[in-house]
């Protein structure tokens, strides 16, 4: 097969994954040179790359190639438009040209690759991890494009062999997230965040410079060998600087450094974090900084710095910003003098100077960028305006200008490009099987092109070997730079050792006997050290190494306290106490307890005598109409009792509110027990009643005799003696008492009652359950006799609410807390006492008041169809 097909063979459904193939259905990449008018593009997307070239190999390539955006305000209405970049970054087009020179290289080799073309699509994604996410997406599809002119389909494929980029950290998480799924294989020159190194989460991800895990530890063993252990921390808050500081904050533990503070920042934040953290340098008494910043976070805080004159502090940098020129050049008021920090080994690639100074290429490649390029670098405008003072001429000398396009200071990381380039040309030389020519029948699949890049293992044409390990990560080395100032004002970056982990521990860092330079331009070696004083609330932890390390002020843990300065370990107060907000004083608990004078206590209060007095007008509805037939009918003296411990029940609630003591503990539990029994037993008497009385109108039945009032008297009687006994054997043998929690709320006492015996508690529960269900049975037997008035329906409802509530009630009392368990178990005992009085009494009264002409012993003896419940 022809190598020119093979990107669309790569992306045959037979070969794709199922769920990158679904997914890149929706996106279409164009294929013309934007130096032409497009013939084709994606679907959805009317972007193309910003520089395109055809080969038989494409690569992908995404870059910041300007650093924001114009703002535009987008509705639900239209569909968004494509950013509108703006600031021209010189920085990332550099890395470009590298990336260009390096696949103009391969394409002219006769021993890389012979008669294989390598392309290249190359993306600007503006500094925006969201259109990362969409270019990534756009240079992974492979799918169909359509015509813009004659609408028919163009069969070439988008796809891309590999992508070389991000810059940034953040943006590549975001793009390796994206593309893993693909194993589109990803190589970045410069995101060293070492959460990359994650191959679970990044499987196609590599690069070519070292994980910030070493440089972390690098800088760390840097501060140690100064004998700074009192410093402070800056870091961007993104995955560099995160990812970052937080290795070398366990680095530093390790090695008995103290950090007297960590603060986070990035180039977005609010004026006021960037005040913030002035604060708290001008607070601070380390004189050594630690800013694991990127270049861009770094300089917006370089530029307030110097406003506020934070000179004479020692800074210690990563290699996003030690050895940046740009850096420099802004440091106008000596705030770094004497920096010092890991960079990357200087590098040289021969001939990509000249090919970065010489224009040509990019002119060719696009036209509209060549134009924004020329007038950036140079202030000038090729077409006249009235608001410029000078017009391009498009012969001015790129040498000439004094800039950042010129500064070839950078050039490691151009290195890394062109190392990424070289990796992904090795491992397609691999797989095409190339000699002299190359096997173009080769199948490829993405996982193949990935795992061949992995095991690549080649030396560079100046010297240097290129690999990756398990991670994806190259071997790594550092060179230690020192910020030394000039008598003509420039900052010369001067190499001053090497930190090199692949060593033994003790020889890892290596620095050279050179003068060094430190803050304020002096060559001694300053003094960092933390002397302060442990206030009252706080206790002092040494560190391992002491006294190279100081110690650091830990506050004292919730319930614990230290009352003197300098305290070396903190008191535990008693159980009855607590420690107050600094920390350095107990001070007693606060006893919390259901009582009257808070809102839930008062609410329950008044409802249970709301609900007893509800009761006694109910007494006094049936004692005035007690002749009438609807309050003799079912034994009217059982009802006067059942009225009488429905009052019991809804006051018994009371005696759970209020400060535990010996009495009420017991009482509560043993009147609520006894008067719930005391309740249903006159429940099933009743309903035992309706039952056999029906059945005694059978001829020849003597079941009357066995329920008259006297048996009824002695069932009620009977029942509840029997929950009386249970309650005294559980009061004389372990009965509830009071008892202080002081577990439930930490800074708080809970007081509540202890149940005693558990047995006892839910013996009483379970016989009141017994009592209900089997009242239950008996009223849903007895539910369709044909009376007009049948009061076991109403009975049968009132158990029917009476069981809900209590079969709720356990799991919410078990899980309630402190006083709210409390007030679960007042609520249940309110609800099914309602529910009784209502079910029950509520009809009869409605009779009484509202229907007397019901209320007669004809209607009540009178026959109908029974209806179901």
């Amino acid at each position: 097969m022809p190598l020119s097909g093979l990107a669309q063979e790569m992306t045959s459904t037979q070969r794709w994954p199922e769920k990158g193939w679904a997914l890149l259905q929706l996106l279409l990449v164009v294929s013309a040179s934007h130096a032409e008018e497009p013939v084709c593009r994606r679907r959805g997307d009317p972007e193309n790359p910003l520089l395109f070239k055809d080969g038989d190999i494409i690569l992908g390539g995404m870059f910041s190639l300007h650093t924001s955006w114009k703002d535009r305000k987008d509705s639900y209405m239209n569909k968004p438009l494509p950013l509108q970049c703006i600031s021209l970054n010189f920085r990332d087009l550099q890395v470009v040209q590298a990336m260009l020179f390096a696949i103009e290289e391969i394409n002219k080799s006769t021993d890389l690759l012979p008669g294989i073309s390598v392309g290249y699509k190359i993306y600007d994604n503006c500094g925006s991890d969201a259109r990362s996410v969409g270019v990534t997406l756009a240079l992974a599809n492979g799918n169909e494009i359509v015509s813009v002119q004659s609408k028919t389909l163009c069969t070439r494929h988008a796809h891309v062999q590999a992508i070389i980029g991000a810059t940034s950290s953040s943006t590549t998480v975001a793009v390796a997230t994206v593309i893993g799924p693909f194993f589109v294989p990803v190589i970045s020159h410069f995101a060293t965040c070492a959460c990359l190194s994650d191959k679970t989460k990044y499987p196609s991800f590599l690069r070519t410079i070292p994980s910030d895990y070493y440089q972390s530890r690098a800088l760390a063993h840097l501060v140690k060998y100064f004998g700074w252990t009192w410093v402070g921390a800056i870091r961007s808050n993104n995955e560099y600087g995160n990812n970052g500081m937080a290795t070398f904050t366990e680095t530093a533990q390790q090695l008995g450094i103290c950090l007297e503070y960590s603060v986070s920042f990035f180039r977005t934040d609010p004026y006021f974090k960037i005040q913030r953290i002035i604060d708290i340098i001008k607070a601070s008494t380390s004189k050594v900084i630690v800013g694991f910043l990127a270049r861009a976070d770094f300089n917006i805080l370089l530029q307030e710095f110097s406003y506020h004159n934070l000179s004479g502090y020692q800074w210690v940098g990563s290699e996003s910003w030690i050895f940046d020129s740009q850096t420099a050049a802004l440091d106008i008021h000596h705030i770094l003098d004497g920096a010092i920090g890991v960079s990357i080994p200087k590098a040289h690639v021969t001939g990509l100077r000249e090919f970065i100074l010489n224009e040509k290429p990019l002119n060719s490649s696009n036209n509209e960028l060549f134009i924004e390029f020329w007038e950036t670098l140079f202030n000038c405008r090729f077409k006249s305006s009235a608001d410029i003072q000078r017009e391009c001429t498009g012969h001015e000398d790129v040498t000439g200008v004094q800039n950042s396009f010129i500064d070839m200071s950078l050039m490691p990381l151009f290195n890394n490009v062109f190392k990424g380039v070289y990796a992904v040309a090795h491992a397609f030389h691999n797989i095409l099987s190339c000699n002299k020519t190359c096997n173009r029948n080769v199948q490829l699949e993405p996982s193949m092109i990935l795992q061949h890049i992995r095991n690549i293992h080649f030396t560079t044409k100046e010297g240097d070997e290129v690999y990756f390990n398990e991670n994806g990560d190259p071997a790594a080395k550092y060179e230690i730079i020192n910020w030394q100032p000039r008598e003509n004002g420039i900052m010369e970056f001067v190499t001053v050792g090497l930190y090199d982990p692949s060593l033994v521990p003790e020889k890892q860092l290596n620095l050279q006997n050179k003068s060094l330079i430190w803050a304020r331009k002096t060559k001694q070696v300053p003094v960092s050290l933390c002397n302060e004083k442990c206030p009252p609330g706080t206790r002092k932890v040494l560190q391992k190494g002491r006294p190279v390390c100081c110690y650091e002020c830990i506050r004292c843990s919730e319930g614990e306290i230290s009352n003197v300065t300098d305290s070396f370990t903190c008191l535990r107060c008693l159980p009855e106490f607590w420690s107050n907000e600094r920390r350095d004083a107990c001070i007693k608990k606060e006893a919390v307890f259901l009582s009257y004078e808070e809102i839930m206590g008062a609410l329950l209060t008044a409802v249970s005598l709301f609900g007893a007095h509800m009761t006694i007008g109910v007494i006094l509805i049936f004692f005035k109409y007690r002749k009438t037939p609807i309050v003799r009918a079912n034994n009217s003296e059982l009802s006067f009792l059942l009225l009488f411990s429905l009052i019991l029940c809804f006051l018994c609630s009371l005696t759970f509110i209020g400060q535990p003591s010996d009495w009420s503990c017991m009482l509560r539990h043993v009147a609520f027990g006894i008067t719930f029994v005391l309740c249903i037993s006159c429940l099933l008497g009743k309903t035992m009643v309706v039952l056999m009385a029906f059945r005694a109108t059978r001829p020849g039945s003597n079941v009357k005799k066995w329920f008259g009032q006297t048996q009824q008297r002695l069932c009620v009687t009977a029942f509840t003696l029997i929950q009386i006994n249970i309650c005294i054997i559980w009061l004389t043998t372990s009965p509830p008492f009071p008892f202080k929690n002081f577990k439930e709320i930490k800074d708080k006492i809970t007081l509540e009652c202890a149940l005693g015996s558990a047995v006892g508690f839910w013996a009483v529960l379970g016989y009141i359950g017994l009592l209900a269900i089997l009242c239950f049975i008996f009223a849903f037997l007895a539910r369709k006799l044909p009376d007009n008035f049948n009061e076991a329906k109403f009975i049968t409802f009132s158990m029917l609410i009476f069981c809900a509530v209590w079969i709720t009630f356990i799991p919410a009392y078990v899980s309630s807390p402190g006083k709210f368990s409390v007030a679960v178990e007042i609520f249940a005992i309110l609800a099914s006492s309602f529910g009784l009085l209502i079910c029950i009494f509520i009809p009869k009264c409605y009779i009484i008041l509202l229907k007397p002409e019901k209320n007669t012993k004809k209607y009540m003896m009178g026959k109908k169809a029974p209806n179901s419940l």
